[in-house]
This record gives structure tokens, sequence and C-alpha cells, in this order.
């Protein structure tokens, strides 16, 4: 028997023969990631390099440059006298790892949502910076969480989401229309721009940048991704990562550029007004790259992919927008002179749903009522606490919380920790923030009065709010007995948007399709083209109104009076307005509860009628 074991081969012990074997690096050269740039002489020396010396005279007689590399078959290595199949797949293996991004090890992830993922080096590189660790810190959806327990996720598993769906639609696209000449170093910034798209967000994510900031600073106007460009920037050179960036083929400041213009748009707005290509990190004929991590032309791009997907997850709310059949389908045409990512024609009601599930998630959770008023307390504390709240950030500078977002070193300090940090804080100055949070904490929320919608959108500053606020507090009801006085600052006015993600266009008139007769050609399908059961509008404004006073004599009053206010603006009718003020609506005639003027079928007309009779009764009990 101990003849049959097998031999222990070049002196290893035994448990040095069972050790896992390490992944092994590609023999792809970094600097090879510009072989669309190579003449006959680069291409032989990369056979060289490869083992395959014996074709490099063929190569050669043929004059095959680095473009063609791209184009090159099984086929037509035979035509040119390469016989054999294996000697022709081991070259086909050699140049395809040029663009492949796989050609070096990957670090794998396991996430709930997209299953193993696996990044290139230097992404790792990336996410392994306190920079980029800090997004640990963020809710994706702020104060949301306190209204929905399971919407706990954060940044930073959103960020790694979108760096990994931004390699998939680049690479299928690669795959599929290799004449695109997408080379590794385009995935990679790509990659790159998704994994690095949210860095400048600040605590409770939007509020920040969409409550807070413009309350405490209103003379400017800043964004989250004004914010990215800055911590992306900030992240390079404090870890030092431009080395490591051409070390994996990057070629710097063009592809940095590239990547801040994904994120942000065109650099330097001004001066590329003029132009008719106002990017500078990439040509025109690659303009379909911009259309992967942050789409401004129609708003189909993986970071919406992804938070769907996770939000509806987190949220406990159906997704009903499958990305990975975009995937399958997805190819650029030329429209217009530009390359565009464009989607199978049967594929319009799929993205028709997608829209509707982005209307959705604003409805059910990122515009909850209670959400809402939770985020509007958490600004009105950290207001309060603005300019006690101390910051060191570089050169040794103090900065407050609404000033840290001028200097990256203090603003990487800044997370949803802050909550915590007023929360349990001793300092006197602090008390009515602090008063604030322990509400929240507490559930002693402000109140919602109700809803309602002007005829037309109207435009809205703080000043118009404030004037709102103080015309609550003057619309009490004739003939009211109410002994409750209620000030302008007792009531919140708040305007919210919903739309389908171009105010009020409809986004998919600004997306191209291709049918399966001709695959090149790109055309537009009207909403009409596809169903009658599609909105005719796609942008609203709800008027909400909060009370912060929450005992039953107060919220009574303020209930009526926001009904009184309604009518006096010439509103719509609050939803429960029959029943928190049936005194009132049967005075305004164009609130009554007809459904003959909505088009409907008269279904139930007759029950409308009877509420509508009984409550203009009620009314002339209480008024006359």
């Amino acid at each position: 028997m101990e003849n049959r074991k097998r031999p222990f081969e070049g002196g290893l012990s035994p448990d040095e023969s069972f050790k896992t074997p390490e992944k092994r690096v590609s023999a792809v050269r970094l600097q090879d990631s510009d072989y669309m740039q190579w003449g006959v002489e680069e291409t032989c020396s990369f056979l060289r390099r490869e083992g395959l010396r014996e074709w490099e005279d063929t190569f050669r007689a043929q004059k095959i440059t680095g473009v063609d590399l791209r184009y090159l078959k099984d086929s037509d290595l035979e035509k040119i006298g390469i016989k054999c199949l294996g000697d022709r797949l081991q070259i086909l293996h050699s140049i395809r790892k040029l663009w492949q991004i796989t050609a070096e090890p990957n670090k794998v992830f396991n996430d709930p949502i997209h299953g193993h993922v696996e990044l290139h080096p230097l992404l790792i590189q990336i996410i392994d910076t306190p920079q980029f660790q800090r997004l640990r810190n963020l809710k994706q959806l702020g104060g949301t969480y306190l209204v929905f327990p399971g919407a706990s996720h954060n940044r930073f598993e959103h960020s790694i989401g979108v760096g990994h769906l931004a390699g998939r639609l680049v690479q299928a696209l690669n795959e599929r229309q290799p004449e695109l000449l997408i080379s590794r170093r385009d995935i990679l910034c790509v990659q790159i721009a998704g994994l690095c798209h949210d860095l400048g967000h600040g605590p409770f994510s939007h509020m920040f940048d969409g409550m807070f900031i413009p309350r405490a600073r209103p003379g400017i106007s800043w964004k989250h991704e004004t914010a990215s460009l800055a911590m992306f920037d900030y992240l390079v050179k404090d870890n030092d990562l431009k080395p490591v960036m051409e070390q994996h083929g990057l070629v710097l400041p063009d592809d940095l550029n590239f990547i801040k213009e994904q994120i942000a748009g065109p650099l330097g707005t001004e001066a590329a007004k003029g132009q008719k290509w106002p990017y500078k990190g990439r040509p025109e004929e690659k303009s379909f790259l911009y259309e992967i991590v942050a789409n401004k032309k129609n708003g189909i791009d993986v970071d919406k992919w992804d938070y769907f997907a996770r939000d509806c997850y987190h949220l406990g709310i159906q997704n009903n927008f499958d990305y990975r059949r975009f995937l399958k389908f997805a190819r650029v045409c030329d429209v217009d002179g530009q390359k565009h990512i464009c989607t199978r024609d049967k594929e319009v009601g799929n993205l028709y749903d997608m829209f509707h599930t982005r209307n959705c998630l604003h409805r059910r959770a990122y515009q909850h009522k209670v959400g809402h008023i939770i985020e509007i307390m958490i600004t009105e504390a950290f207001l309060k606490a603005d300019k006690y709240i101390q910051v060191k950030g570089s050169g040794g500078k103090m900065f407050t919380l609404s000033t840290a977002i001028d200097d990256m070193e203090a603003y990487m300090k800044l997370t949803d920790y802050v909550f915590e940090q007023i929360l349990n804080s001793s300092s006197d100055e602090l008390e009515g923030a602090r008063q604030i949070l322990r509400n929240i904490v507490y559930r002693r929320l402000y109140k919602c009065l109700g809803q309602t919608q002007a005829d037309k959108p109207i435009s809205v500053n703080q000043e118009k709010l404030h004037k709102w606020e103080a015309k609550l507090a003057q619309s009490i009801p004739q003939n009211s007995s109410q002994d409750v006085h209620l000030q302008p600052e007792d009531f919140v006015v708040r305007v919210i948007h919903m739309d389908y993600g171009m105010k009020k266009e409809n986004p998919i008139n600004n997306v191209r399709f291709y049918c399966k007769d001709d695959p090149t050609k790109a055309f537009q399908i009207r909403k009409n083209q596809v169903s009658k059961l599609l909105p005719e509008q796609f942008a609203e404004q709800h008027i909400r109104v909060y009370c912060k006073k929450t005992d039953n004599k107060s919220l009574d009053a303020a209930k009526k009076q926001f009904v009184q206010w309604c009518m006096d603006k010439n509103f719509s009718k609050p939803q429960d307005g029959d029943i928190i003020a049936p005194e009132l609506t049967p005075l305004k005639k164009s609130w009554s509860n007809n459904n003959n003027n909505e088009g409907e079928d008269g279904g139930g007309g007759s029950s409308s009628q009877g509420c509508s009779a009984s409550t203009e009764n009620k009314a002339k009990k209480n008024l006359f």
C-alpha cells in the first residue's frame, strides 16, 4: 500500500502540498490598457511577452495594429495561416485580456441585492480609505429609518452596488459591441465614478443639502454632487492614490476629469457653454459612457437601479423594475451624431414601470409625511446647534456644521453621529437643539394637518413659506367659537415636488429604441404609441401643513384654520376636509363631491352625493 502512494513533488512537505494556491495575476502589463494606440511593432512586442513569438512574423506581414486586435476572430486567424485550433485559442485568450477588466485578481463581496460582487484591486484601495469608510455612518434614507425600521442601510453598500452595476453595464456593451473600442481604462473609470458618486453626502443624506444648508447658508447654491468632487480630490490626495492609479493603467489628469464629469457633469460649465462637446475626459465618440452612472439625458442609470432594488428590499416595498433585463437589451446607437445607450422597442412599457416605481417610492417612503416632519425637526435642531458644534479642519482651523462643507478634512468628520452628539451633550448652548431631538426620541412629533394642491405649479421660497404660515395663523373661520390662538411659528408649511425625474417632462421622450430588424437604427416611441393608461402629467406639487402644538384643542383649531386657508387660497380640498371641518367645506361650491366632474363612472355617485347632503345639513345646523 505504501508503494501505491503518490510521492510528494519538488521536495515539498505534506503540509505545504495541501496549501490553497494563490490567485494568479495575469501576465498583462498595466500599460497594455492603451493597446488601441499600438502600431505593428508594439503588437509584435506584446506577442513576444505572451510567449507567442512564433506568430510575430505573421502578424507583421498582415500589418496588424492594436485596434485590429479588437476585431480578430478565430476565422480571421485561420485565414492568415494559423491552422492549429489550439494556437488560435491561445492567441485569442491572450489578446482578450487586453480589454477584460478581470485580468487582475478581484475581491469578492457578498451583497444581499446583487449576490457575489467582484471588484478590481484599485476599487478596493479606494474603498479602504477613511473618506469612503465614512459612508458606513450615513443612512441611505436619512430620517426615513425612523419610520421604516428596516431602512437601516447606508451609503456605503449603495456605493459599492453602483460601482458593481456600472461595471456590468459597460462590460455588457463592450462584449456586445466590440466596435465601440471600450478600453480597460474606460471600464475602470466608469466603475470608480459609480463607487464615488455619493462621497459628498452629509448627515442624514438629502436632508443635509436639501433642507439644512439652504436655511443655514441661504446665500450659496450647494449640492452634494459638488462635495462629492471635492471629497474625491481629497481622497486621492490624502491617500496618495495617483501613483497607484497610474500603475493600474489610468492616464492622469484626463481620467480624473472623466471620473468627476460622470458624477457632476461638465467641469467649468461657464467655459463649456459655447462648445458643442462640453466634456474633457472622453471625446464625443464615447458620449455613451456619460450615461451610465448619472444619466443627465433621461435619468436611466445604474444609480437608480441600485437604490430601487436596495431601498425596496429594506423598506419592504415591491420593486417592479428588473435591471437585468435592461442589461440584456442595452445597445449603443448613433443619435444625431452622438452615441447613446438605447434599448429594444418592446422594453418601453418596462421603462414606464421603472419611473412609476420611482414615483411610488417617493409617495410611500421618501416623502412620507412622518419621515418628512422628523427631518424638519432634525433640521431645526441642527440650525440651533450649528454655531456650537465645532469641527477641526485643515491647518487646525475650526468649522461649524454649516461651514464644514468648505473644508473636506472637517466635512469628513460629519456623519449621522451628530444627532447622538447633540442628544447626549450637556452643554447649555445646545439645550434647545437637545430638546427637539429628545422629542423625536420620545415620538413627540409635529402633527400633519393635511395636504392640498394648487391649480398651477407655484414657485416658492423661504419668504413665501413664512407668509403662508402667517396667513394660516390669521385664517380663523367666521363664527368660530375656538378659544385657542395660534401663532405663525406654530405652523410649518412645506412644498413637496413629485415627478418622474425630469420635472414636467416625460423622461421616455428622451430615450431611443431599436428593433430586432435593424439594431443599428434608433428611433423614438411616443406615449400615445404605448398606452392610453399612462399619466397625462409627469409632475405635481403637494402643499403640506404641520402644527407644532400637539394638544387636542390646538390641533382641532389648527385643522379648521388649515381648511379655511385652503378655501381662501383656492387650493384643493384636503382629503379629510369633510371630517375635520364639516361646517366649512360645503361653503365652497367647487369642493362639492360630484364625481361627474372627474369623468368617472357613476358607481359611487349616490353614496358621494348622500355624504355631501349629510355634510351640508350638518353645516346648516352649525352655522344657523
